[in-house]
Protein backbone atom coordinates (compact mmCIF):
# COMPACT_ATOMS: atom_id res chain seq x y z
CA UNK A 1 0.00 0.00 0.00
CA UNK A 2 1.50 3.22 -1.36
CA UNK A 3 0.86 6.54 1.28
CA UNK A 4 -0.26 9.25 0.94
CA UNK A 5 2.91 11.91 0.63
CA UNK A 6 2.62 15.27 2.06
CA UNK A 7 3.82 18.83 0.91
CA UNK A 8 7.10 19.96 2.29
CA UNK A 9 6.11 23.03 4.18
CA UNK A 10 8.85 26.26 5.34
CA UNK A 11 8.75 27.46 8.31
CA UNK A 12 9.95 30.58 7.62
CA UNK A 13 8.98 32.48 4.31
CA UNK A 14 10.92 35.68 2.77
CA UNK A 15 8.89 38.29 0.39
CA UNK A 16 10.40 39.59 -2.64
CA UNK A 17 13.04 42.59 -1.53
CA UNK A 18 14.59 39.57 1.23
CA UNK A 19 12.31 40.69 4.05
CA UNK A 20 10.68 37.60 6.18
CA UNK A 21 7.03 37.44 4.96
CA UNK A 22 6.09 34.40 7.65
CA UNK A 23 7.79 33.24 9.95
CA UNK A 24 6.64 29.75 12.29
CA UNK A 25 6.66 30.65 16.23
CA UNK A 26 9.51 29.51 17.69
CA UNK A 27 8.85 27.26 20.86
CA UNK A 28 9.43 29.62 23.87
CA UNK A 29 13.25 28.10 25.81
CA UNK A 30 12.68 30.30 29.12
CA UNK A 31 9.77 30.08 31.18
CA UNK A 32 9.27 32.35 34.30
CA UNK A 33 9.89 31.03 37.85
CA UNK A 34 5.41 31.16 38.57
CA UNK A 35 4.86 29.61 34.89
CA UNK A 36 7.11 26.64 35.22
CA UNK A 37 5.68 25.88 38.96
CA UNK A 38 2.17 26.02 37.48
CA UNK A 39 2.46 23.86 34.54
CA UNK A 40 4.48 21.79 37.35
CA UNK A 41 1.38 21.73 39.46
CA UNK A 42 -1.26 20.84 36.38
CA UNK A 43 1.44 18.12 35.30
CA UNK A 44 1.32 16.62 39.04
CA UNK A 45 -2.16 16.98 39.14
CA UNK A 46 -3.27 15.25 36.14
CA UNK A 47 -1.07 12.55 37.08
CA UNK A 48 -2.82 12.29 40.35
CA UNK A 49 -5.86 12.25 38.76
CA UNK A 50 -4.70 9.28 36.25
CA UNK A 51 -3.15 7.10 39.17
CA UNK A 52 -6.53 8.15 41.54
CA UNK A 53 -9.07 6.73 37.76
CA UNK A 54 -6.86 3.22 37.80
CA UNK A 55 -6.80 2.55 41.34
CA UNK A 56 -10.40 2.98 41.44
CA UNK A 57 -10.93 0.69 38.46
CA UNK A 58 -8.97 -1.92 40.51
CA UNK A 59 -10.72 -1.35 43.66
CA UNK A 60 -14.15 -1.82 41.36
CA UNK A 61 -13.09 -4.99 39.85
CA UNK A 62 -11.74 -6.66 42.96
CA UNK A 63 -15.10 -5.34 44.44
CA UNK A 64 -16.93 -7.15 41.50
CA UNK A 65 -14.51 -10.57 42.33
CA UNK A 66 -15.15 -10.57 45.93
CA UNK A 67 -18.97 -10.00 45.49
CA UNK A 68 -18.99 -13.24 43.09
CA UNK A 69 -16.92 -15.12 45.52
CA UNK A 70 -19.25 -14.63 48.45
CA UNK A 71 -22.37 -15.13 45.75
CA UNK A 72 -20.94 -18.23 45.09
CA UNK A 73 -20.17 -18.78 48.85
CA UNK A 74 -23.51 -18.13 50.99
CA UNK A 75 -25.68 -20.90 49.78
CA UNK A 76 -22.60 -23.40 50.24
CA UNK A 77 -22.73 -21.46 53.92
CA UNK A 78 -26.29 -21.70 54.41
CA UNK A 79 -26.49 -25.28 53.74
CA UNK A 80 -23.35 -25.39 56.46
CA UNK A 81 -25.35 -23.93 59.01
CA UNK A 82 -28.58 -26.47 58.26
CA UNK A 83 -26.27 -29.10 58.41
CA UNK A 84 -24.79 -27.80 62.54
CA UNK A 85 -27.98 -27.31 63.36
CA UNK A 86 -28.97 -30.77 62.13
CA UNK A 87 -26.02 -32.16 64.34
CA UNK A 88 -26.74 -29.96 67.27
CA UNK A 89 -30.53 -31.19 67.06
CA UNK A 90 -29.94 -34.72 66.92
CA UNK A 91 -27.00 -34.09 70.03
CA UNK A 92 -29.87 -32.96 72.12
CA UNK A 93 -32.13 -35.25 71.42
CA UNK A 94 -29.63 -38.14 72.15
CA UNK A 95 -28.56 -36.01 75.68
CA UNK A 96 -32.08 -35.48 76.50
CA UNK A 97 -33.14 -39.51 75.69
CA UNK A 98 -30.24 -40.59 78.06
CA UNK A 99 -31.03 -38.02 80.61
CA UNK A 100 -34.55 -39.31 80.74
CA UNK A 101 -33.57 -42.78 80.63
CA UNK A 102 -31.01 -42.17 83.73
CA UNK A 103 -34.10 -40.99 85.56
CA UNK A 104 -36.47 -43.35 84.68
CA UNK A 105 -34.66 -46.03 85.71
CA UNK A 106 -33.53 -44.79 89.01
CA UNK A 107 -36.72 -42.93 90.05
CA UNK A 108 -39.22 -45.66 87.69
CA UNK A 109 -42.46 -44.34 89.78
CA UNK A 110 -42.06 -40.95 89.46
CA UNK A 111 -44.17 -40.41 86.18
CA UNK A 112 -46.76 -42.04 87.60
CA UNK A 113 -46.93 -40.20 91.12
CA UNK A 114 -46.66 -36.85 89.50
CA UNK A 115 -49.68 -37.94 87.29
CA UNK A 116 -51.43 -38.57 90.60
CA UNK A 117 -50.64 -35.14 91.80
CA UNK A 118 -51.60 -33.47 88.30
CA UNK A 119 -55.01 -35.11 88.92
CA UNK A 120 -55.88 -35.20 92.49
CA UNK A 121 -58.61 -32.74 91.94
CA UNK A 122 -59.73 -35.00 89.03
CA UNK A 123 -59.47 -38.50 90.69
CA UNK A 124 -60.76 -37.14 94.28
CA UNK A 125 -64.01 -38.31 94.06
CA UNK A 126 -63.86 -41.34 92.20
CA UNK A 127 -64.55 -44.75 94.14
CA UNK A 128 -62.08 -46.71 91.92
CA UNK A 129 -58.60 -45.26 90.43
CA UNK A 130 -56.98 -48.32 87.84
CA UNK A 131 -53.46 -48.14 86.71
CA UNK A 132 -52.49 -50.00 83.92
CA UNK A 133 -48.21 -50.59 83.34
CA UNK A 134 -45.70 -53.09 82.35
CA UNK A 135 -45.26 -56.22 84.85
CA UNK A 136 -42.14 -54.49 85.98
CA UNK A 137 -43.61 -51.13 86.99
CA UNK A 138 -46.69 -52.62 88.10
CA UNK A 139 -45.01 -54.52 90.83
CA UNK A 140 -43.02 -51.43 91.69
CA UNK A 141 -46.27 -49.50 91.84
CA UNK A 142 -48.50 -51.79 94.25
CA UNK A 143 -45.63 -50.15 97.39
CA UNK A 144 -45.65 -46.73 96.31
CA UNK A 145 -49.03 -45.74 95.18
CA UNK A 146 -51.04 -46.73 98.62
CA UNK A 147 -49.14 -43.85 100.53
CA UNK A 148 -48.82 -41.34 97.31
CA UNK A 149 -52.55 -41.61 97.27
CA UNK A 150 -53.04 -41.24 100.47
CA UNK A 151 -51.00 -38.14 100.97
CA UNK A 152 -53.31 -36.96 98.29
CA UNK A 153 -56.66 -37.64 100.45
CA UNK A 154 -57.46 -40.34 97.66
CA UNK A 155 -59.50 -42.53 99.63
CA UNK A 156 -61.23 -44.87 96.96
CA UNK A 157 -60.05 -48.29 95.81
CA UNK A 158 -56.83 -48.45 94.04
CA UNK A 159 -55.96 -51.26 91.71
CA UNK A 160 -52.73 -51.92 89.56
CA UNK A 161 -52.95 -54.08 86.55
CA UNK A 162 -49.46 -55.84 84.83
CA UNK A 163 -49.76 -55.16 81.07
CA UNK A 164 -47.03 -57.27 78.98
CA UNK A 165 -47.90 -54.80 75.79
CA UNK A 166 -46.61 -51.99 77.47
CA UNK A 167 -43.26 -50.54 76.82
CA UNK A 168 -40.65 -49.65 79.78
CA UNK A 169 -42.30 -47.33 82.58
CA UNK A 170 -45.69 -46.45 80.55
CA UNK A 171 -48.51 -46.81 81.69
CA UNK A 172 -52.83 -45.27 81.89
CA UNK A 173 -54.73 -44.26 84.60
CA UNK A 174 -58.45 -45.03 84.25
CA UNK A 175 -60.34 -43.26 86.71
CA UNK A 176 -63.72 -43.40 85.59
CA UNK A 177 -64.72 -39.89 84.27
CA UNK A 178 -61.37 -39.87 82.31
CA UNK A 179 -57.61 -41.06 81.42
CA UNK A 180 -54.46 -40.23 81.30
CA UNK A 181 -51.38 -42.51 79.78
CA UNK A 182 -47.92 -41.85 79.26
CA UNK A 183 -45.41 -43.51 76.88
CA UNK A 184 -41.49 -42.56 77.50
CA UNK A 185 -41.06 -44.35 73.71
CA UNK A 186 -44.29 -42.68 72.13
CA UNK A 187 -42.75 -39.27 73.91
CA UNK A 188 -39.75 -39.17 72.40
CA UNK A 189 -41.40 -40.17 68.75
CA UNK A 190 -43.68 -36.88 69.12
CA UNK A 191 -40.60 -34.88 70.11
CA UNK A 192 -38.09 -36.16 67.49
CA UNK A 193 -41.18 -35.85 64.82
CA UNK A 194 -41.73 -32.14 66.13
CA UNK A 195 -38.21 -30.91 65.66
CA UNK A 196 -37.38 -33.01 62.52
CA UNK A 197 -40.89 -30.93 61.14
CA UNK A 198 -39.48 -27.56 62.24
CA UNK A 199 -35.81 -28.11 60.39
CA UNK A 200 -37.70 -29.32 57.69
CA UNK A 201 -40.01 -26.12 57.56
CA UNK A 202 -36.92 -23.67 58.63
CA UNK A 203 -34.67 -25.09 55.92
CA UNK A 204 -31.75 -22.83 54.57
CA UNK A 205 -33.93 -19.83 55.89
CA UNK A 206 -33.11 -20.03 59.34
CA UNK A 207 -31.41 -17.09 61.40
CA UNK A 208 -28.11 -16.36 60.46
CA UNK A 209 -25.50 -17.70 62.68
CA UNK A 210 -23.49 -14.53 62.74
CA UNK A 211 -26.47 -12.03 63.94
CA UNK A 212 -26.80 -8.99 61.47
CA UNK A 213 -25.17 -11.03 58.43
CA UNK A 214 -27.86 -11.63 56.43
CA UNK A 215 -28.09 -9.33 53.39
Amino acid sequence: MSTATQKFGFDTVFGATGDIARAAPRPRRLFPAEEVEQLRAEARAEGERAALAGVAARQAEALARIADACGRALPRLAEVAHEHRLGAANLALACGRGIADAALDRFPTAPVEAALAALAREIDAQPRLVISAEPDLAEALTATLEEAARNLGFEGALVVRPDSTMGPCAFTLDFGDGQAAFDPAEAVRRVTEALESALAAEGLHAEPLIPGSET
